[in-house]
């Protein structure tokens, strides 16, 4: 099997469909890219990169930086963070508040913002909104094994002036107690994650201790336990793509993480790291031409979880 000609037959198979989908233009940054980019990258454990297209251009991570945070946030309070963010797909759009007003403040999964913003909460804790950042920054230097990777403060700031339904949804899971910080200070440290800038490269070869058992190829270090990269794979194949997660476990059969940037970092557990990126989001926010691209992917190596 010759992971790079099949990247390479993908994006040339996909080039007459480029453009397709909206860029996040509620983000006034994000509105600024030019949708007709496409890039792919698959990082294997044995150490070996491909990649095609629009694989070095940087984009913004923007929902991806969940899976990492949450890693960071199981580092620290272990399976205490089930007390206040649940394990079941949403059903509902990534920015729903209709489910916290049921479920009393608790976030149905780690990966719709009002859970990734308890997750937040869970790391700042003991931190300085800055210091929080730098810690978050700093990991993502050791899994990338890249010092290279920052975050753009123009596209924080952006989601900053603009995201009144995050400080909604902030707001009303500290009335229920399941916030414990100043909600300016949680959502200053989750609209940086969300602006990391990497590349499909960069990103690939940070997904890959979610494909190798918890430890990085690249550099042998150890980033979490094969049993802990597992239970994060399962939340990735559940609800990693918000209301749509089940089509894309449909249709794909990866675990995956996607973001409104336009990228998606998905994992063949045992086999390999793949990020894409084009930055055309589908009806449900999900990146349109790199959910094509995964499922073409995933049936040329035969990698879904699925395959018999």
């Amino acid at each position: 099997m010759n992971l790079q000609t099949i990247a390479d037959d993908i994006v040339r198979e996909l080039q007459p469909r480029l453009g397709e989908g909206k860029v996040a233009d509620y983000i006034p940054e994000l509105a600024k890219v030019d949708p007709n980019q496409f890039g792919i990258a698959i990082a294997t454990v044995d150490g070996k990169t491909y990649h095609a297209g629009d694989a070095e251009t940087h984009f913004s991570i923007q929902s991806i930086s969940k899976v990492f945070m949450l890693t960071l946030a199981l580092g620290k309070v272990g399976e205490a963070i089930w007390k206040r963010v649940g394990r079941e797909p949403s059903g509902s759009s990534f920015n729903s508040i209709v489910q916290l007003e049921h479920e009393h403040g608790i976030p149905r999964n780690p990966f719709i913002n009002a859970g990734a913003i308890v997750v937040t909460d869970i790391v700042l804790a003991g931190h300085a909104p800055r210091e929080a950042i730098g810690e978050f920054l700093r990991f993502m230097h050791f899994i990338a094994n890249d010092e290279t990777l920052s975050i753009d403060e123009k596209v924080a700031q952006s989601e900053q002036r603009t995201g009144f339904r995050n400080f909604a949804l902030a707001n009303f899971m500290r009335g229920f107690r399941n916030i414990h910080h100043p909600v300016d200070h949680v959502l200053g440290v989750y609209f940086h994650q969300c602006a990391l800038m990497m590349n499909c490269v960069q990103l690939a070869h940070a997904g890959l201790y979610l494909a190798n058992h918890g430890t990085n190829p690249l550099t042998g270090f150890s980033v979490v336990s094969p049993r802990r990269a597992r239970r994060i794979n399962a939340m990735m194949l559940t609800c990693g793509h918000y209301d749509g997660s089940g089509d894309f476990a449909f249709r794909v059969g990866l675990p995956g993480k996607s973001g409104v940037g336009g990228g998606i970092l998905a994992v063949a557990p045992g086999k390999a790291s793949m990020a894409v990126w084009s930055p055309g989001l589908d009806a449900t926010g999900n990146p349109a031409l790199g959910s094509v691209a995964l499922e073409m992917l995933a049936a040329r190596t035969g990698w879904s979880v699925f395959a018999g």
